[in-house]
């Protein structure tokens, strides 16, 4: 997500005012009522891979930015959310909860996902965290690849993605079905592919194994990199 010049205030706002939450003449104020709530922006993505494509890849924009508006639109609902009358069965507060972890994940897995695919020089060298650290915890960085591939292969309508988990201090796959089912706690995202038909169906009909193998070919290795580094502090931080 990236700030394109708009104020949170300003986008808070408009969301609320499109929602009918606007406070005309009540005696709340708009700062008090929004204390909790937050906004997204949707990143611009420039793909420039040739293994998608322009109706695929204009489509999967389309569908993140849904995904970012309707995190926008759940964050706003839940400052007005009745917390009084929570409850498992029927509850408002608890429907809306649920859609905010869902358009959360959807909103930022896309993001990463966009982020580090489609580079034509892909590469990735052997003095490379990255390619050590992948490599120390998979055994060998062939390893890794099987791994992933498989976790690619059995998630339903999902995604395949390597994570730093803080638990265990190392580097593993996991398969996440849907935006929200099967995610362990405490887990940092490096490495993420969608894994849901709509990513690859245009292009592919039902061969996601073409489609990850040609997604593999163009990861960009440098934003990866800078993930790891990222893991690597957190690793420090919580050891």
């Amino acid at each position: 997500m990236k700030d394109f010049g708009i104020s949170d205030a300003e986008l808070k706002k408009s969301i609320r005012e499109s929602l009918g939450l606007n406070l005309k003449n009540e005696s709340v104020s708009r700062d008090d009522l929004m204390n909790e709530a937050y906004v997204t922006q949707a990143k611009k993505f420039n793909i420039s891979t040739e293994f998608l494509s322009e109706k695929s890849k204009r489509a999967h924009f389309e569908l993140f930015e849904g995904y970012v508006e309707s995190l926008n639109k759940v964050s706003a609902e839940l400052d007005a959310a009745d917390r009084e009358n929570a409850n498992a069965d029927d509850s408002e507060f608890r429907n809306l909860k649920i859609d905010e972890i869902y358009n959360l994940n959807a909103s930022f897995l896309h993001g990463l996902f966009f982020d580090n695919i489609g580079d034509l020089n892909s590469q990735i060298t052997m003095d490379s965290l990255t390619f050590m650290r992948l490599e120390r915890d998979f055994g060998t960085f062939d390893e890794w690849q099987k791994d992933f591939i498989a976790c690619a292969m059995a998630s339903r309508n999902g995604w395949a993605v390597t994570v730093y988990n803080t638990f265990l201090r190392r580097y593993i796959n996991v398969c996440v079905d849907l935006y929200n089912i099967n995610i362990p706690f405490s887990s940092f995202p490096i490495i993420v592919l969608d894994c849901w038909e709509h990513a690859y169906y245009r292009d592919y009909l039902n061969d996601r194994k073409t489609y990850v193998f040609a997604m593999m070919k163009e990861l960009n290795w440098e934003v990866i990199e800078d993930r790891i580094k990222k893991a690597e502090k957190i690793g420090k931080i919580t050891a």
